[in-house]
């Protein structure tokens, strides 16, 4: 099945036929299984060698204006007889009015369907709808695969309690130093208190025996 850009190509080219004045212009569908070289024919024809060659010109510089398209090759063009545009996806055939009917590439394809420019019109619409709808599915997929940010949701908590549990390593620390501290405090004053109820015990020895000793004499 032609490409949603040949049909565009193929009506622009059949437009800039009419804008110069052809006459009888056909489009005929071919059948695949006749011809694997190209889908369609563009088939038209001049009053003059002249005028074809104007035609071809205003095809050429259409396509190449507004799509970016150059025809593969161009054949007939010096004698403007029968010119030939290969476009891949269709060929343009622009004929004298002789030359035309002798060769009778319509008759000769039999199989082919001739299409006008309204049904041309209609399969590229066709075409346009069946790839947005192929496109809105393959949407809805990829947002329904992509997850929310959970993630960021759940640190906050975790963060936050890691900072509440912060105060209460260093309150334990603080009493824990607080409890090694006091027993220093309290030796401390026990050996004061001893020192100092062995103080007066040794001046009372000391006066008693100053008093033994005035006695002897």
């Amino acid at each position: 099945m032609p490409s949603i850009e040949s049909y565009e190509l193929l009506l622009a080219a059949a437009a800039a036929a009419e804008d110069k004045k052809a006459e009888d212009i056909r489009i005929l569908a071919l059948d695949p299984s006749e011809s694997g070289l190209t889908d369609y024919f563009l088939i038209c024809n001049g009053t003059n060698d002249r005028q074809n060659v104007a035609i071809t010109d205003e095809i050429e510089i259409r396509l190449k204006r507004e799509f970016g398209t150059y025809p593969n090759s161009v054949e007939g063009r010096r004698q403007g007889e029968w010119i030939l545009m290969d476009y891949v996806d269709f060929i343009v055939h622009v004929f004298s009015a002789e030359k035309r009917a002798f060769y009778g590439l319509e008759r000769l394809r039999k199989s082919a369907t001739t299409i006008s420019v309204d049904e041309l019109n209609a399969e590229l619409k066709a075409a346009v709808a069946a790839t947005r709808a192929k496109a809105k599915p393959a949407a809805k997929t990829v947002a329904a695969k992509t997850p929310a940010p959970k993630v960021a949701v759940k640190a906050a908590p975790v963060k936050a309690a890691a900072k509440k549990a912060a105060p209460a390593k260093k309150a334990v620390a603080t009493k824990a130093a607080a409890k090694k501290a006091a027993p220093v405090k309290a030796t401390k004053t026990v050996a004061i208190k001893k020192t100092a109820a062995k103080a007066p015990a040794k001046k009372a020895v000391r006066k008693t025996t100053a008093k033994k000793s005035t006695r002897k004499v």
